[in-house]
């Protein structure tokens, strides 16, 4: 049985569906509270970070770690050539807060080495100012966030499909928070996170998928800056392998509905290796 619950937000009022197993585990006292830690890709002044902060109070105690500035792109990037730095600042909503010169990997390392004095029981990366979907999940930081945190615990990347830096988050939350609900009441399998993407505006509902066949066709524009030098910026396009197909993520998100992928470190291509046991080296 499940009863709807109206979260006010600052932005309005979320409803949640909540399981009675939910609502027991709400009831605990505030130091059985599972521990949630929070980060981004888009640094720690993005609008998305703060929104998904918001969500996830409602489901236990919050910690926040985000790096000084964007980190896009960073994938699992970790940093070993400079010390790293995280410190303290202005708590997020009321939730512990630092800011570190690392990647979203590096700050999810940092959360998991007694940085908060309480090790997360879950992790969660976002909300991510631009869709994640298809090939994107290689390279994108939220993801690689969501990926170290699988080691360790169940943990979701969000992403909202808009690039504007005051994105409307509003029907994102909803989303956000009945995905999260039913990590909480499900758990997630070892080394294996979620990838979710939201359509900008208010979705039809959420589709479990998988990741779209495509990749990013670079496009480098060449340029020469003030000192004479030559520089290439990266631009390009995304190409899509299988326009057809309708159970992928960028169908969902075409259709207007939120994707949910399962994500796994475990790269292994299982038809090529059993092909490959027949080769003789």
């Amino acid at each position: 049985m499940n009863f709807k619950i109206l979260f006010y937000s600052q932005n309005g009022v979320l409803p949640v569906f909540l399981s009675l197993s939910l609502l027991f585990n709400l009831e605990k006292s505030m130091s059985e509270k599972p521990f949630i830690l929070a980060t981004n890709d888009d640094g720690i002044h993005a609008k998305g970070l703060r929104e998904l902060v918001e969500v996830m109070q409602f489901f236990g105690d919050v910690a926040v770690i985000s790096s000084e500035g964007s980190m896009s792109g960073k994938s699992n990037a970790i940093t070993v050539d400079q010390p790293l730095r995280a410190m303290p600042v202005e708590k997020m909503l009321g939730a512990p807060t630092y800011k570190s010169n690392g990647t979203p990997t590096d700050n999810v390392k940092l959360g998991f080495n007694n940085l908060f004095g309480r090790k997360p029981d879950f992790v969660v990366s976002g909300i991510n100012h631009g869709a994640n979907s298809s090939i994107s999940v290689i390279y994108s930081g939220t993801m690689g966030a969501a990926i170290e945190g699988s080691l360790h615990v169940p943990s979701v990347g969000f992403s909202l499909d808009d690039f504007s830096a005051d994105a409307d988050f509003s029907k994102a939350k909803i989303v956000v928070a009945r995905v999260f609900q039913s990590v909480v009441e499900n758990g997630l399998p070892p080394f294996t996170c979620l990838n979710v993407n939201i359509p900008k505006g208010k979705p039809n509902g959420i589709k479990v998928c998988r990741q779209t066949q495509g990749k990013w066709v670079e496009e480098f524009e060449k340029f020469t800056d003030p000192h004479g030098r030559e520089c290439h910026w990266l631009s390009g396009y995304f190409k899509n392998f299988e326009e057809e197909a309708t159970e992928t993520d960028i169908h969902a998100l075409k259709s207007n509905y939120a994707s949910v992928v399962p994500v796994t470190i475990d790269m292994t291509c299982y038809k090529t290796l059993e092909k490959l046991k027949r080769w003789k080296f």
